[in-house]
């Protein structure tokens, strides 16, 4: 009879545990953050276990070692605040194993580093240490330190512990892979706002004029670009066209082109004399050099247009070279200026060209010469050229609608790395 009635609470116990081991799984199975679900975890050991301590270390792939991440009980505090290695101590042998391990006497075991116990003056007498691995994948390791009342571990213990680990795991892994895709989901909204605001920096609409006919356009690619352009009648004889690239992407990208939007258009309000393409370009790299940081930096092209006259001034900061294409082919190159905006203060240097009816004016951003096929062959200047040749007798929406044909037809379905962007100037009078 005693020996049933033992039995029978060995059923009750194993059924009482199983049942906790349950409402264990279910509840670090729920979605929450990873601190809470880590301190739920030990917790729910420590309890499960009956012991005294529970610990759980991460595994730092980047640096090899296991970092105690919650670690409960009367010198927890003291224990976090230690780094295992691979292979050190029993943690960092199960570790680097990945075999768990259940020590009835720690001080015996040539595995039990005893240095953590004088470190936090407590006395490790026995404990069970578990690997946690997801698809082959080490996670960490958690261990419940000495059973209450001076009882030991069992292997009912053991078993039960080696399941909640495996549960632990997957739970982990799921946490750490939400909180990255929310995290994720944080930035591709941040990103969605810069490119809006982005797009919404460039002019809704170009001026209309009776002597030029204006074409321009900005394909974003999937990350934020650095590119801008604009045209703004300076008066009714003057207009400043321009476009810039700013180094790099994503929202520090777009921060510095609002950051030149801003500095174009508090510029010009405070305008009070003649406009001074030089005085402008050095004012806005110094305002770049002031608000950016010494790897941010940006080229532009820069022409003001005489409509009197028929001159263009240019000036080009760092940038690939503007093209004249005469209405007979003849290609000419706008390159004179100085370095990128935003890298040392200096004066900029301009040219002046007097142009013709039916030349046009092409300027552009990189994103159009280095675009990319699938077999990572650029686009490159010649054939740019060559098209521009081709389509100079056209007028500025037709060029544009005939460049962007031939450049999506090379890059053939090819990722867009970069921003495409260009202007076109026709003069038609």
């Amino acid at each position: 009879m005693n020996k049933l009635n033992i039995n029978t609470q060995e059923v009750e116990d194993l059924i009482r545990e199983m049942n906790y081991l349950s409402s264990i799984t279910q509840s670090i199975s729920e979605i929450k953050p990873l601190e809470i679900l880590l301190c739920e975890i030990m917790e729910s050991c420590k309890t499960l276990m009956n012991a005294e301590a529970s610990s759980l270390l991460r595994y730092n792939e980047k640096d090899d070692v296991l970092e105690f991440e919650v670690a409960t009980g009367e010198k927890g505090s003291e224990v976090k605040k230690i780094i295992c290695r691979m292979g050190e101590g029993v943690a960092g042998w199960v570790a680097q194993k990945r075999e768990p391990l259940m020590i009835e006497d720690c001080y015996s075991d040539e595995r039990f580093n005893p240095e953590y116990d004088r470190q936090t003056n407590f006395k490790t007498r026995n404990m069970i240490c578990v690997p946690m691995i997801h698809k082959e994948k080490l996670v960490g390791v958690i261990q419940v330190i000495n059973k209450k009342n001076d009882a030991s571990f069992t292997e009912r213990d053991f078993i039960i512990f080696k399941i909640l680990a495996s549960q632990c795991a997957v739970a982990i892994e799921n946490s750490t892979l939400l909180q990255v895709q929310i995290q994720q989901e944080v930035i591709n909204r941040e990103l969605k706002t810069a490119r809006e605001i982005q797009q919404n920096l460039l002019p809704s609409e170009l001026p209309a004029f009776e002597d030029l006919d204006v074409s321009a356009v900005l394909i974003p690619a999937k990350e934020i670009g650095g590119d801008y352009y604009n045209v703004i009648k300076i008066s009714d004889n003057v207009t400043l066209f321009f476009v810039t690239d700013v180094s790099g992407k994503s929202i520090s990208a777009a921060l510095i082109v609002s950051t030149i939007y801003a500095a174009v258009i508090t510029y010009l309000d405070r305008l009070t004399g003649e406009f001074s393409l030089k005085d402008f370009i050095n004012c806005l790299n110094r305002i770049l050099i002031l608000s950016t940081t010494s790897e941010k930096f940006a080229t532009g092209w820069f022409g003001l247009y005489n409509h009197s006259d028929k001159s263009l001034e240019s000036i080009n900061a760092g940038h690939n070279a503007t093209y004249i294409i005469s209405e007979s082919g003849e290609v000419t190159e706008l390159i004179e200026g100085g370095l990128f905006l935003g890298l040392v203060d200096m004066e900029y240097k301009s040219e002046k060209v007097t142009l013709k009816k039916n030349d046009v004016v092409f300027y552009f951003t990189d994103g159009i010469n280095e675009a990319m096929d699938v077999e990572k062959n650029l686009y490159g200047d010649d054939r740019l050229k060559d098209i521009l040749k081709k389509t100079v007798i056209h007028n500025t929406a037709e060029i544009k609608e005939k460049l962007l044909s031939d450049l999506f037809k090379f890059v053939n379905g090819a990722e867009q790395s970069d921003d495409i962007t260009f202007g076109v100037i026709k003069i038609l009078k």
